[in-house]
């Protein structure tokens, strides 16, 4: 019998009506319609200080990275919804990043969540370049992480008419690249897990 990857799905923004969050909610349906456990969640509930390290010095890794850093590893794979901030990735994303790759412990044993975890990346814009240039720094960023990032991507332009009333793509072409994304994604959590029971 075939395993069920569990993904679990988030947006690099956490403002209401955001294309990334719009973006991730076609991503969890078309990932549970082909068959996986989805959790999802906003990097709202896991507010965290901009990394500095005198503080972690001071305090230790946040309980919310370290959280994160659970959930993570309880997932076979992820999906990012990035949105683009000036060219590249933004600064809620980036610093859940980095803090989640600082996490080395978990109770009494050595963790790494970030090494070797899948991740399938969408971006989305109200431009016509649908954060092309963050998906690529995104990219760089978790495989400098030891993530394996799959190829296929998910790239939304002009976010304000992307969507219908539904929540579903407008364009079909979009809605293919989606249902590629979430199939590779699948597949490749299946063969390639790391999945921490929790």
């Amino acid at each position: 019998m075939a395993v069920i990857p569990k993904i679990l799905v988030f947006a690099g923004s956490v403002r209401s009506g955001a294309y990334s969050g719009r973006t991730a909610d076609v991503a969890q349906k078309e990932l549970a319609v082909q068959g996986a456990e989805v959790t999802r969640i906003s990097l709202a509930d896991y507010p965290l200080p901009i990394l500095d390290e005198d503080l972690e010095k001071e305090n230790g890794v946040p309980e919310n990275a370290q959280r994160l850093a659970r959930l993570i590893a309880a997932h076979d794979g992820l999906l990012i919804a990035t949105p683009e901030y000036n060219g590249s990735i933004p600064p809620l994303l980036k610093n859940t990043i980095d803090w989640v790759s600082r996490v080395r412990r978990d109770g009494g044993r050595s963790v790494r969540p970030l090494a070797g975890k899948i991740a399938g990346l969408c971006s989305s814009s109200n431009g016509h370049f649908a954060g092309i240039r963050c998906i690529n720094h995104l990219r760089a960023v978790l495989v400098r992480c030891q993530m394996e990032v799959v190829t296929p991507e998910c790239s939304v332009p002009e976010g304000g008419d992307a969507f219908d009333g539904d929540g579903h793509f407008r364009d079909e072409r979009l809605h293919k690249s989606m249902e590629h994304l979430c199939r590779t994604l699948i597949e490749t959590s299946r063969m390639l897990s790391i999945r921490v029971e929790a």
